[in-house]
C-alpha cells in the first residue's frame, strides 16, 4: 500500500514481538557455518528515528520498546542489535526488520528485500547501504515468487503486509500455500495483527487448517489509544526451527506482565 509508512508505529509492542522473535530465529539459523537466504517481503525503510513527530504523534514506541526494553537482556540478539544501531545513529534510533536481518547475518547470506512505497524504498536503500542485501523496488509478494526456491535454499521469510489493502486477508493463505510448496525448506513467517473486528479470524483459521504443524504465536495487549483497533500481535510461522516455540513461551509471560 503506498499509503503506508511504519514510523507511525515503529517500536510499537507489536513490533517488540515480532522483531524479538525474528533476531532469535535469525541468531539460530546462524550458529551453523552453512549459509542462508532471508526474504523480506512488505521492509519498510529498516531505520527509524522514534523522536520523529511521527512516531511521538501515536505514542506506540513510548508504550513499546521504551517502556519493554528491560525484558531483554544486553546478550539476547534483538537488545544487541538494538544497543548497536543506538550506538551507530543515536538514542531515539530503531532498527526495523531488514537492519535486524542484515546486522545478525553473514556475508555469504542472501537478503532480498521488496518495498513499493517511493520514499520507503530510497530509505531503505540508504539505510542498507553498508550491507550486502538486494532492495527491490516491486511488490513484495511478486518477488518471493520470482525468487523461490532462492539460493542458498536455507532460510527464512518473513511476509509483514500493512493489511491496509483488506484483501490480503483473503489472499495471503492461497499465496503462502504457494510459496510453501515452491520453497518446502523454508522458514515461512507471517505476521498479523490481532483486530477487534476479528478480521485476521478467517485468514487465521485457514492457514491452520492447510498447515497444522506451523507454530502460531500471539500476544495481547491494550490498545495503544481509545478507539484503537490492533489488540495483539501473532506470528504464524512454517517449518518453525528448534526451540522456537519455548522461545516464544518466554516472551507470552513478559507480555502476560504488563496485564499486572
Amino acid at each position: 500500500m503506498l499509503s503506508y509508512q511504519h514510523i507511525y508505529h515503529a517500536g510499537n509492542l507489536a513490533d517488540v514481538h515480532k522483531h524479538a522473535l525474528l533476531a532469535w530465529m535469525l541468531s539460530y539459523l546462524t550458529r551453523k557455518d552453512k549459509p542462508l537466504s532471508y526474504i523480506e517481503t512488505h521492509a519498510g525503510r529498516a531505520l527509524y528515528d522514534l523522536g520523529e513527530a511521527p512516531a511521538l504523534k501515536t505514542g506506540e514506541a513510548a508504550r513499546g520498546i521504551a517502556r519493554v526494553g528491560h525484558w531483554f537482556s544486553p546478550d539476547h540478539p534483538y537488545a544487541r542489535i538494538l544497543a548497536e544501531v543506538r550506538a551507530a545513529h543515536g538514542p531515539s534510533a530503531y532498527p526495523g526488520s531488514p537492519l535486524l536481518a542484515a546486522r545478525l547475518l553473514r556475508p555469504t547470506d542472501s537478503l532480498h528485500l521488496a518495498e513499493l512505497h517511493p520514499a520507503e524504498h530510497g530509505a531503505l536503500d540508504l539505510a542498507m547501504s553498508p550491507y550486502p542485501a538486494t532492495c527491490h523496488r516491486r511488490d513484495g509478494l511478486e518477488m518471493a515468487f520470482a525468487l523461490c526456491p532462492p539460493t542458498p535454499r536455507r532460510g527464512l521469510m518473513l511476509i509483514d503486509p500493512s493489511y491496509e489493502v483488506k484483501a490480503d486477508y483473503a489472499a495471503l493463505p492461497r499465496q503462502i500455500g504457494k510459496l510453501a510448496r515452491a520453497w518446502n525448506v523454508g522458514i515461512i513467517a507471517l505476521w498479523y495483527p490481532l483486530l477487534t473486528s476479528g478480521a485476521h479470524g478467517p485468514m487465521l483459521k485457514s492457514l491452520t487448517a492447510e498447515h497444522p504443524e506451523a507454530l502460531r504465536h500471539e500476544v495481547h495487549f491494550a490498545p495503544a489509544r481509545p478507539g484503537h483497533g490492533m489488540v495483539g500481535s501473532g506470528l504464524f510461522v512454517l517449518n518453525p526451527p528448534y526451540g522456537l516455540k519455548e522461545a516464544a513461551d518466554d516472551l507470552s509471560k513478559k507480555f502476560n506482565s504488563l496485564k499486572d
